[in-house]
């Protein structure tokens, strides 16, 4: 007998692939699996022109998906999950976790220069506020642009408005197998990445059990882990998106390395911490950071943001 399953994404190209991606690996382990794919236009994709911050920040590319998960309208939702906040709504829960993706920021330029060989007071684009903060903290003689659209967007952007460079995610350009255009690759200990960043999140309603066990197949165990602990992290900040934050978790030799900064927006001020423990403690590792942060002048820096002493 065959099982019908509704699964809701955005309708981007790279949402797309992620919906496909997880459609497909179903079908390879439940061959008798029956998909239909719901295309959901998110407040995020309505406004492509005002900044994430501006029309609500974190969730814009997501609530509106969670909804129609509630209202029993689709049956699993396919998010990239670092568009996902911290905080869920009540009754639905991640499921699953897919291998992640390479976690890496990428500097594109027309000309293929590197950061350090831009010049002086080179025009950089970015929507990210996390990003603006490590790369003004790298040059701070940079002049920072806000960027909005998709992937070929962006990417034609960059010639059309006389940027020397634009940032955004190696897993989109290799997910979209966009190959013909050079960047650099900036390491996670120098750029961190966003939380759950190149991260697919299957989610599901907590009391669905018959999806619940279809996607649990498809979760990588160390992905999972590593990404709960930095939303942990996240989550005990309670930083929302308009605060520069990242966050990212590796397992090596048994061991998960977790790492995140905080910082002023013009990146004059960053704050970085790391803790090591066993992966299956990952919440604790999480709140471990989150606690080591605060304490090394953290939560003076959310004060001040929060009552406007600092600029937004």
């Amino acid at each position: 007998m065959s099982v019908n399953l509704r699964i809701g994404t955005r309708g981007s190209a790279l949402a797309l692939w992620q919906a496909e991606y997880v459609e497909s690996a179903l079908k390879r382990i439940f061959p008798n699996l029956e998909t239909e794919r719901i295309i959901i236009k998110t407040e995020g994709d309505r406004d492509r022109k005002s900044s994430l911050t501006q029309i609500g920040g974190q969730g814009v590319f997501t609530k509106t998906i969670e909804q129609a998960l509630l209202q029993e309208r689709i049956d699993v939702a396919v998010h990239s999950l670092k568009d996902l906040p911290s905080t869920m709504s009540d009754g639905l829960t991640i499921a699953a976790v897919p291998p992640r993706a390479p976690v890496e920021d990428v500097l594109i330029s027309r000309d293929g220069k590197t950061l350090d060989e831009m010049p002086q007071g080179a025009k950089i684009a970015t929507g990210s506020i996390r990003r603006r903060c490590q790369l003004l903290a790298l040059r701070s003689d940079l002049q920072m642009a806000d960027l909005r659209g998709n992937i070929h967007t962006r990417l034609r952007k960059l010639h059309e408005q006389n940027l020397d460079g634009i940032i955004m995610a190696r897993a989109a350009l290799e997910r979209l197998g966009i190959r013909d255009v050079p960047y650099q690759i900036f390491a996670p200990e120098v750029m961190i990445p966003s939380v759950g960043q190149a991260a697919i999140g299957v989610q599901i309603r907590s009391d669905d059990l018959s999806a619940g066990r279809l996607v649990a197949a498809l979760n990588d165990q160390a992905t999972y882990q590593c990404v709960m602990a930095e939303r942990t992290v996240l989550r005990e900040l309670d930083t929302g998106c308009q605060f520069p934050m990242g966050a990212y978790g590796k397992i090596t030799d048994g061991q998960m390395h977790l790492t995140a900064f905080v910082g002023s927006v013009d990146g004059k001020q960053i704050i970085r911490a790391t803790e090591v423990g066993q992966p299956t403690r990952f919440k604790e590792l999480g709140h471990r950071l989150a606690q080591k942060l605060l304490q090394a002048g953290a939560a003076s820096l959310l004060k001040d943001f929060r009552d406007g002493n600092i600029a937004k």
